[in-house]
């Protein structure tokens, strides 16, 4: 056949094989989307099955256009047969053709993730429910799990007893049901449950989607749950074939329900089993290649398979260490425009980290360096809805605002209504004052509003007076603890919007060691310059994203960021012992398996608020194969060191060179220098061959080597 004429001998035996149970172990970069094709492009042409008899499953809808795409370029119409598609199409397939076995008419309605969050509004207005005790992603997860368990909302009550809070959840629960069950709506994890129960209830359902489905394919094995393997083998029944594709080295979604034991004990389902393992990668370089397979050799559970790649040798990982979190990012920073400079695309280049919080260090560098970037997925650093509600209360202090006064009022919830405000908003507008000035002047409301109102101003009111005699760290904190939004976000169990407090936290301590003299209203200042997206982004830009979110994605260069230990691995995963740490390890096999030419691994050292205690490097850089990795800027002593690790910028081989040659130092205590990213300073001090120079704001007091290139002293002379 000619399909496989340009496949490996293993590609080509998975496609090839006529056992009636495969499991392809596909390692990353293996090109198990090709296998997965030709698998089927082969039955079809070469062995003659009828192409309405085979089943594809993947779990996006990209994966499955893509899929089909190619399939229909090696076999024309011929192709179109085959029904490709996510599992959650494959239900409503299933579910519409029989329909009247689970009392639905033909035209239910699939609720996608917006009517999910609509209907639960709905029912916290309903209900009377304070909306601020539950973030709306909360309620939908604790939906969704009892779904999955098979609690049923009358067991979920029971099951809450005197708990006011589960008591609540349970309530709406009943509510989002008895809703779904009154409109014939179903939701994703509906379209599964009803068609297993489906299956189980009617037997004869199940033989007709058996027969209807000889050949079944299963894309990304690994992260199936336990309700889709139970669809899949109530389809693959006693006569049926199932292929499955998948790496357990990659399985990242446990959280999500994904069970990494369903692809490692597939063979005690479906045997007798054969087991092909996709080895050979098209993606990564060698050292890439061979650092990852030694970090994830410290998994116990895995298939043992060893990556290889016939790709001529190149340059080895690199692994930064910076004395802070500032000068990591800046060190990021120069090497993302230092690479653009020397030809390479932004867009080529990736800067992956574990948890969304990182971010912040990372934005500031990359705009004191004015290197365009997008958040992949995501929201940047000051745009995400705590900070901003935590930087309102924060301006509520300085400023008095109207755009602040109307985020913050219901945040947490106060029972503020719309006519409320509206009265207030008029009132000041013809006193033209704030509209919190307005509501100080005295009683404009009776009963609960007004003394809602009351006890507001006098919580600003006494931030106020104590904000002077107080460091801006510890004003924070106590804005976020009188406010309620932090109590808000831990009753809620949000651990990402925790986070990103901390780090706000973390973020005003650094502005507190760069400008000591600074107050709480030019801190504002800053973040407003940093904060600001006025600036389109047109052309190239470099994408940020968690580990998660680059997922399938692959880049020539990336920077993995912030490699500590309680960061990556993260810390929450360190308490769940070694099936927590096993997780991590797979993600970070998956980030650095994202990379096609360059690797590099930065961490810095410092203290974290996110933490509570001074960063360590993770073990993950450790585990790494010596002869795979350089160290630039470890503390004497270890492996492979260079010695950069007091400088503020890091750059390329040519300033090492430089460094290296000892040049004497051109520039004196006084001195007026210019910076090619920070602009005019003055030097403050210098202690060896390192300088300490105050930059203007938002800069501020930098330690850079003091014959750096990047240096020039003002006028040219010394």
């Amino acid at each position: 056949m000619t399909q496989t004429l340009n496949l490996n001998p293993q590609q080509s035996a998975a496609v090839t094989t006529t056992s009636r149970y495969v499991r392809i172990i596909a390692g990353a970069g293996s090109g198990k989307t090709r296998v997965l094709t030709t698998r089927i492009v082969h039955l079809i042409e070469t062995l003659g099955v009828v192409p309405s008899s085979i089943l594809a499953i993947t779990f996006t809808n990209k994966a499955a256009n893509e899929m089909k795409e190619r399939i229909l370029r090696m076999l024309g119409d011929t192709g179109r047969g085959a029904h490709i598609s996510t599992i959650h199409s494959l239900c409503v397939r299933i579910l519409r053709e029989d329909s009247v076995r689970m009392h639905l008419p033909r035209n239910f309605t699939v609720l996608d993730a917006e009517d999910q969050k609509s209907i639960v509004k709905e029912a916290l207005k309903e209900l009377n429910i304070d909306r601020q005790r539950y973030s709306i992603g909360h309620l939908i997860d604790y939906i969704g799990n009892n779904k999955g368990a098979e609690i049923t909302p009358q067991r979920a009550i029971e099951l809450a007893g005197n708990l006011f809070g589960e008591k609540e959840k349970a309530r709406i629960y009943k509510y989002y049901v008895d809703k779904c069950n009154a409109q014939y709506f179903l939701d994703f994890d509906d379209l599964l449950l009803v068609t297993v129960r489906m299956f189980k209830m009617h037997p004869d359902c199940l033989s007709k989607w058996q027969r209807r489905f000889n050949f079944i394919h299963v894309d990304e094995f690994q992260d199936v749950d336990a309700v889709q393997y139970t669809l899949i083998k109530q389809l693959t029944g006693e006569s049926n074939s199932v292929y499955v594709v998948g790496d357990p080295d990659q399985t990242i979604y446990t959280w999500r329900g994904a069970d990494v034991n369903i692809i490692l004990n597939f063979e005690r389902d479906f045997s007798p089993c054969e087991t092909v393992v996709l080895s050979e990668n098209y993606r990564s370089t060698p050292a890439i290649l061979r650092g990852a397979n030694s970090l994830i050799k410290n998994n116990k559970y895995r298939v043992e398979k060893d990556l290889f790649t016939n790709k001529a040798p190149a340059e080895v990982i690199t692994h930064v260490s910076c004395p802070s979190e500032d000068q990591e990012s800046a060190w990021i920073a120069q090497k993302v425009k230092q690479l653009h400079n020397e030809g390479k695309s932004y867009m080529d280049m990736a800067i992956l980290y574990r948890s969304n919080y990182i971010s912040r260090a990372l934005e500031k560098g990359l705009r004191d360096f004015h290197v365009p970037y997008v958040i992949y997925g995501g929201v940047r650093f000051y745009d995400r809805m705590e900070v901003k509600d935590t930087l309102s209360y924060l301006r509520m202090i300085t400023h008095n605002d109207d755009l602040a006064f109307l985020r913050i009022i219901n945040q947490p919830r106060r029972g503020i209504g719309d006519k409320t405000l509206d009265v207030i908003r008029t009132g000041a507008r013809q006193r033209d004052v704030t509209m919190y000035d307005f509501i100080k002047e005295g009683p404009l409301f009776s009963g609960k509003i007004q003394k809602t109102l009351d006890n507001f101003i006098l919580m600003i009111e006494k931030w106020k007076s104590k904000t002077e005699h107080m460091t801006l760290d510890k004003v924070l904190e106590m804005v976020l603890d009188e406010s309620g939004v932090r109590s808000m976000l831990e009753e809620n169990n949000e651990t990402d919007r925790i986070e990103n407090l901390k780090e706000l936290i973390n973020d005003i301590v650094d502005f507190m060691d760069r400008y000591p003299e600074a107050d709480l209203t030019e801190y504002l200042q800053m973040v407003s310059l940093y904060g600001d997206k006025a600036e389109v982004l047109q052309g190239e830009f470099i994408q940020l994203m968690t580990v998660h979110a680059a997922k399938g994605l692959e880049f020539d260069t990336v920077i993995l960021a912030s490699m500590s230990e309680g960061i990556f691995p993260n810390e929450r995963s360190i308490s769940d012992g070694r099936h927590g740490i096993e997780e991590e390890r797979r993600l970070a096999y998956v980030a650095m398996t994202r990379a096609k030419q360059k690797l590099y691994l930065t961490e810095s050292q410092g203290f974290s608020y996110v933490l509570s205690r001074p960063k360590t490097r993770s073990r993950f850089i450790t585990e790494i194969d010596e002869n795979t990795i350089e160290h630039i800027g470890l503390s004497s002593g270890e492996k492979k060191e260079r010695n950069l690790s007091a400088i503020a910028i890091l750059s390329g081989d040519d300033v090492r060179d430089r460094l290296s040659k000892k040049e004497a130092i051109k520039i004196k205590k006084g001195d007026i220098v210019v910076h090619v990213a920070f602009g005019e300073g003055v030097v403050i001090a210098i202690k060896e061959d390192l300088a300490e120079i105050a930059f203007s704001f938002p800069h501020g007091i930098k330690r850079i080597v003091a014959s750096h290139p990047s240096l020039s002293i003002k006028g040219g002379v010394s």
